[in-house]
């Protein structure tokens, strides 16, 4: 069993607007940030793809905890979805769930990494001082305001941002 702890965010300017999301990826003595960037999105779509392109770099039958400082992203995967899939993807009110495309992708996501579907959620207050949240932040809105960023893979000891 691998053990993973995952730092998302997501940012859009304008919602919709150009967005950006990055993960911050940590294991044993190993950081590797990603992230990337969209033409016009919302800011949810990128928190979701942030979760969403973390989880892709995990191996099958990883342990995680994903902080995140989305109450969307996190409401979403721990309370709502279940109730979300029962109702045939409609809301309470007979609506259509927005997003379930990366909805149903997150799903898929966990399942791969871990088929109990044991990832943790954990809520980070956002621009609160948590330095991997802002740094998580910084590389979002980075990518969304269309600037190059540089990101990066390397020890823990030797990682700047902690």
């Amino acid at each position: 069993m691998y053990k993973f702890t995952i730092y998302t965010d997501g940012a859009s300017r304008g919602n919709p607007g150009p967005g950006g999301f990055s993960a911050i990826i940590i294991t044993d003595n190993k950081v590797k940030e990603i992230g990337g960037r969209e033409g016009e999105t919302t800011n949810n779509r990128m928190e979701m793809k942030a979760a969403i392109e973390g989880l892709k770099k995990l191996p099958p039958n990883s342990e995680v905890k994903i902080h995140t400082d989305s109450e969307y992203l996190l409401k979403g995967m721990t309370k709502w979805i279940f109730g979300w899939q029962k109702n045939k993807w409609k809301t309470k009110d007979k609506r259509a769930v927005l997003n379930q495309d990366l909805w149903e992708a997150l799903l898929e996501q966990v399942a791969k990494i871990n088929k109990k579907r044991k990832v943790g959620w954990q809520k980070v207050e956002s621009h609160s001082g948590h330095e991997l949240n802002d740094r998580a932040d910084k590389i979002a809105t980075g990518f969304a305001d269309g600037k190059e960023v540089k990101l990066y893979n390397g020890p823990y000891d030797k990682y700047f941002f902690k």
